[in-house]
């Protein structure tokens, strides 16, 4: 069985939402594994799923979760075509603004080991939860692309992982001892681009980030290059460009209060970075999108 690894742009698109229709698209799906976590929601159909050498069948109202690194597979259970909703995201970049809550991400690197965490969720247990909503209003969020899209499919998805991990601790999933109080001197690599996207309007150096993690910076280098497959000082300055892109689209900020809500050192480093990622100049992209 070949496993292979399935590469995602999660920097500039840690989120993806769709329908597969297995008549119109390639299937089955083969065995691979991806650094995003991916869920899906069977509205037609019944498949079989094989993840981390276990089988499972999934059926109309079933949802499924397949964790980052996981080597899954998805096949027909008969000859009737398949209809699901998609979810892929990068965990990481999903954050609860509480001091005493655990990160989504560090429940379910927690749930990955435990028994009482199963990654199929049948329809029963799913039962007046608005599952599908949550999929086609993320769907419809990233095909618009409208003001605050990324914000809405944030708080869709948190709010879906929150209803499976309802269901996990029903089923004897405890979650306490991940309760502390943290600093954020104590993240890791799996969550530093939380940190990253908190203080994209300051002056962040790599070292400070190896140092935040515990790591040596040409081991973090490597650590972080592998996971996002762009070097930490590539992944600041695109979430700093992310963050200005918005403000010349929602903003009549001038260019040097844009900078500096960037943290770039001044308009021209802002001009000179924005150029080199999107090929066009600041203002040149603030004219053509006002033309559209």
């Amino acid at each position: 069985m070949n496993y292979l690894y399935e590469s995602a742009d999660i920097l500039n698109s840690p989120y993806e939402a769709f329908l597969f229709d297995t008549a119109c698209e390639i299937f089955p799906i083969k065995p691979h594994w991806h650094y995003f976590v991916e869920i899906i929601y069977m509205i037609e159909g019944t498949s079989f799923v094989e993840s981390n050498q276990k089988e499972y069948y999934v059926s109309e109202g079933d949802l499924i979760l397949f964790h980052a690194r996981d080597v899954h597979a998805i096949y027909a259970a008969s000859s009737n075509p398949l209809k699901y909703l998609v979810l892929k995201f990068d965990i990481n970049r999903l954050s609860i603004n509480s001091s005493y809550t655990p990160k989504l991400s560090a429940i379910l690197q927690f749930a990955r080991k435990s028994e009482q965490a199963d990654i199929v969720f049948p329809a029963h247990r799913l039962q007046n939860l608005p599952i599908r909503e949550r999929f086609e209003t993320c769907i419809r969020e990233i095909d618009t692309k409208d003001y605050g899209y990324d914000v809405r499919i944030h708080g869709e998805i948190s709010s879906l992982l929150i209803e499976m991990i309802r269901i996990w601790q029903a089923d004897g999933l405890h979650i306490k001892e991940l309760f502390s109080i943290g600093s954020e001197t104590e993240s890791s690599i799996q969550n530093i681009t939380e940190y990253i996207d908190n203080h994209s309007n300051e002056s962040l150096r790599v070292e400070e980030l190896a140092a935040m993690c515990h790591m040596s910076y040409s081991h973090f280098a490597k650590c972080f290059k592998e996971l996002y497959g762009r070097s930490c000082k590539d992944y600041i300055e695109l979430i700093k460009i992310e963050k200005g892109e918005e403000l010349l689209l929602f903003t009549d900020s001038s260019l040097s209060e844009i900078s500096q809500e960037t943290g770039f050192s001044d308009c021209s480093h802002f001009i000179k970075t924005f150029r080199k990622w999107k090929d066009i100049t600041p203002g040149q992209y603030r004219l053509q999108q006002r033309r559209k």
